[in-house]
């Protein structure tokens, strides 16, 4: 029996191993992804970054090439060992972090960071696939919910190791040793992990669909070689693409390595939707699958974009030092996201019984109340004001900015188990990877390279006249992405039910 076909095991510990496994996976994943948020002031000071040049650190650079191969890479998982493309992703993305360490330019921090972008676009959509075959219909929104759980776990402990490593030995150490420890873990994956039969937990059917026929017969006819040389094709093209803006459009990064590299945006785009023209020819056409992607993908771009500019906006408008930034915003990560996306699962998973819709209104709640909530931690001296004269001690102040961003922090990340669910859900079992994998290219490529660059770019548009605090200005403008979001949402809720797969 091998990976590919390996049954369901009967006992249920050994899928709750296999989530925890996936856990720990997904939180080396955002370890790796996130540290750069907390090490923003050493690099812009190694490097003399601008907040806009910092955004395309750890926006586009990460973004652009983890969005668009992610759509290949599912692609094969859908075909080929899930357990396997997971692996050697860890892999991959941990070697890269560890190589921003030894990074002696802009340039090539810029070029490792696309690196871990590589490694990790094979990291989360086999994993989606992996859960929904390892659980069943009624407990898929906890149950990635729960692996979900990886974010606030990897953006916490990416935060407080990489914070107290980098103020006690330097930011490259602390690149260096969390890119070893995923190293560590990769051997665990393959060894301890099978792969279940393909929608061996679904609802049984009389018969398979058109689409589920023909989904693997047409990934299968692509051939990995195939999908190789149509990478590499696409990265001839980008780099023809990269290089006409850098020449003409004043687009300078500051490192040619990165045009042949950075090219693959623009080539691989149009390349992976041909590879996965099988599942997007089904999900494409479902309003549910566009209403949900870019009401994700709005959410994201406060979501990202915040999560990797609050340090900085602690060190200049709270005061704090790297080591105290490092711990107060750990736990606001921890316990909030914890919180956050166990109940979107929980409650999602609940109201679905009693109607599809329950899966996307939940989060559109949640982003209503997450924006005004984000405002109000951002002034806690005003707050306290109200209540006492002066506006209270700064210990009062930083816990009470702490409690109240719990909140927001916890209700933006609600969104993950009803919504990848919902992903889950409105295509076969067959295209479960590639779908995820679309749905990750809109979720990612806006809410990543957009919302990280976007807060940099305007915090730098209101330097002038804001100063210091044109960071806190900057996050005020993001506020309106949670309520584009919370709309898109509303109207997914009215058209998942015509959509669903069982």
């Amino acid at each position: 029996m091998t990976d590919a076909t390996a049954a369901v095991p009967a006992k249920a510990g050994y899928r709750y191993y296999v989530l925890a496994i996936l856990v720990l996976v997904y939180m080396l994943n955002f370890l790796d992804r996130q540290i750069i948020g907390i090490l923003a002031a050493p690099l812009k000071a190694e490097f003399g970054l601008s907040d806009s040049q910092f955004g395309l650190l750890g926006g586009i650079a990460f973004a652009s090439v983890y969005s668009t191969l992610a759509i290949p890479l599912a692609a094969l998982a859908d075909r080929t060992s899930r357990v396997w493309i997971m692996t050697g992703a860890l892999a991959v993305w941990s070697g890269f972090t560890a190589l921003c360490g030894v990074a002696g330019s802009f340039g090539q921090l810029f070029l490792f960071r696309m690196g871990v972008g590589v490694g990790e676009a094979g990291g989360v959509a086999p994993a989606y696939s992996l859960v929904a075959d390892y659980f069943p219909p009624h407990q898929r929104a906890r149950a990635l919910a729960g692996f979900a759980f990886g974010i606030p776990l990897g953006t916490a402990a990416g935060t407080l190791v990489g914070g107290l490593l980098a103020a006690s030995y330097g930011w490259r150490t602390a690149f260096i040793v969390v890119g070893l420890l995923g190293l560590l873990i990769a051997p665990i994956l393959r060894l301890t992990i099978k792969d279940p039969v393909r929608g061996g937990t679904d609802a049984a059917r009389a018969a398979p669909t058109e689409a589920e026929l023909a989904a693997p017969a047409v990934i299968a006819s692509e051939g990995v070689g195939k999908t190789a040389s149509l990478i590499l094709l696409g990265l001839g093209a980008g780099c023809l693409a990269l290089a006409a803006l850098d020449r003409f459009g004043g687009v300078a990064i500051g490192n040619p390595l990165i045009l042949a590299f950075g090219g693959l945006l623009a080539g691989v785009i149009g390349i992976s939707f041909w590879i996965a023209r099988a599942t997007a020819s089904v999900v494409l056409r479902k309003p549910s699958f566009w209403l949900l992607a870019l009401g994700a993908a709005s959410s994201s771009v406060c979501g990202y974009g915040v999560a990797g500019w609050l340090p900085l906006f602690f060190m200049r408008s709270f005061g704090l030092t790297l080591t105290q930034t490092s711990w107060y915003y750990a736990g606001i990560a921890l316990i909030g996201g914890i919180l956050g996306i166990w109940g979107g699962g929980m409650i999602a998973d609940k109201l679905g019984k009693r109607g599809k819709g329950a899966y996307p209104l939940t989060p559109a709640i949640a982003f209503l109340i997450s924006a005004p909530c984000f405002i109000l931690a951002m002034n806690s001296p005003w707050l306290i004001g109200l209540f006492l004269p002066g506006g209270g001690s700064n210990a009062q102040q930083l816990i009470l900015a702490f409690l109240i961003f719990l909140v927001p922090t916890g209700l933006n990340l609600a969104w993950l188990g009803p919504i990848t669910a919902s992903i889950q859900h409105i295509a076969p079992a067959p295209m479960r990877s590639t779908a995820s994998a679309i749905f990750l290219l809109f979720n990612n490529l806006l809410g990543i390279a957009v919302g990280f660059f976007y807060f940099g770019w305007m915090s730098d548009l209101l330097a002038p006249r804001f100063g210091d605090e044109s960071l806190r200005w900057a996050i005020y403008t993001g506020m309106g992405f949670y309520l584009l979001a919370a709309f898109l949402l509303i109207g997914a809720s009215r058209t998942l039910k015509r959509d669903w797969v069982d």
